[in-house]
């Protein structure tokens, strides 16, 4: 008789015990789960953040072992308080595609605006190279506030990184002073649509000088962007030959910018990064802005300016130009940190197309059929070379991912 005693009073500690663990135990949501897997899979792509639009450089994480990892670790959704009773995840943890959607609205919003604003200062001050540097000018000054409130913390630099630097910031610098100057000499959709032959140039540059096989089926998706840009130029109303050539070396220079910024990557995080690249690149554009503007601004060119639209209306609205320009760089960077890198291209695309149409609505630029059509064959031709390769890429890290897990 003691020892059955023994055995049921040992049988109902067990018992008591897992009744303990299940109550203790916090439950596994699924949906706590679909979305912790969704974002860990979502910034799988982009570990790092990057500035320039450039192929990710971090690694996919596998199914299995997100799952594992979601085992060992309670449901992202909720959270629980001190008396164990778990809290419902807000709105914005439930659906993080909210989030990811107000970034692209600011973007194409403060894209837009920048575009548009930009152009109407060429109206009473056709200035573009200081207007380029007040733009860089603006974006260091936000980016030193930032260092010294605290608001960002400033990473070191060293002469190693400067080095690595110097070349981006030297292309950056030669890309932005040209697409600036086409900007002021031709309508911005023409400008945008001129703009639209980057692809091309990269896929030259791949091919041709960093020595990388462009696929046949890349280089046939950018035969309509070839041929829809020259349809446009035929007819376009406000083309001439100094928007046109600035155009094209800006897409050169953002070529290279994109080439040397594959080989300085570093461990610094892209606000940082930016902001070392700004000032470098304001350093640069000084010097051809007082050689070349700098005697007519000493002048007339302040004068006629402020004559027209006042001083304040012109220092206010070319600061607001630099402060566009600065945030919507900022928050593009931040979108493709968010997003696959197809999602980012498609967004990409689209944001030209929002800017060309918004110029047109509010610039009441005439355009003929041919310009038109010239510009939507140029547009879907970009875009259908931006969805192949996005594609491209995400296979490789795929068989990246796949060796890693064999190895």
């Amino acid at each position: 008789m003691a020892a059955v005693a023994t055995l049921l009073r040992g049988s109902a500690a067990v018992t008591g015990q897992q009744r303990f663990l299940r109550r203790a135990a916090p439950p596994l949501s699924a949906g706590g789960a679909h979305v912790s897997y969704g974002a860990h899979l979502v910034r799988g792509r982009l570990l790092r953040p990057a500035l320039f639009p450039a192929p990710s450089f971090g690694t996919l994480s596998s199914p299995a072992a997100a799952s594992r990892r979601l085992l060992r670790t309670p449901a992202s959704a909720s959270s629980s308080d001190s008396a164990g009773q778990e809290k419902p995840a807000g709105l914005l943890q439930r659906y993080p595609a909210l989030i990811t959607g107000f970034f692209f609205f600011m973007w194409y919003f403060l894209n837009v605006i920048f575009n548009i604003l930009n152009k109407k200062i060429f109206d009473y001050f056709p200035y573009p190279y200081f207007v380029s540097v007040t733009h860089l000018s603006v974006g260091v000054l936000y980016c030193l506030i930032s260092w010294s409130t605290g608001l960002l913390k400033r990473a070191p630099i060293n002469s190693t990184i400067l080095k690595l630097l110097l070349p981006v910031a030297i292309c950056h610098a030669i890309g932005h002073v040209t697409s600036t100057v086409s900007f002021a000499a031709v309508s911005v959709s023409f400008a945008h649509t001129i703009k639209a032959l980057e692809p091309f140039f990269n896929a030259a540059a791949s091919q041709f000088i960093l020595g990388q096989p462009v696929p046949f089926t890349l280089w046939l998706s950018l035969a309509p962007v070839v041929i829809g840009v020259s349809i446009a130029s035929l007819t376009e109303l406000s083309f001439n030959w100094t928007g046109f050539i600035n155009a094209m070396i800006s897409n050169i220079s953002f070529t290279y910018r994109s080439i040397y910024s594959k080989k300085a990557m570093t461990d610094m995080d892209s606000t940082n990064l930016y902001a070392y690249i700004s000032i470098i690149a304001l350093i640069v554009c000084i010097p051809p802005a007082i050689i070349i503007e700098g005697p007519q601004l000493v002048q007339h060119g302040f004068a006629d300016a402020v004559a027209k639209v006042g001083l304040t209306k012109l220092v206010s609205n070319i600061f607001l130009a630099g402060l566009f320009y600065h945030l919507y760089n900022q928050v593009a960077t931040n979108t493709l940190q968010r997003v696959a890198p197809l999602t980012h291209a498609v967004g990409n695309v689209l944001k030209r197309v929002f800017v060309i149409g918004f110029s047109i609505i509010v610039f009441g630029n005439k355009i003929t059929t041919q310009t038109g059509i010239g510009t939507c064959i140029a547009i879907s031709g970009v875009a259908l070379y931006s969805v192949i390769k996005a594609k491209i890429e995400e296979e490789k890290k795929v068989c990246l991912s796949s060796l890693d897990l064999l190895h």
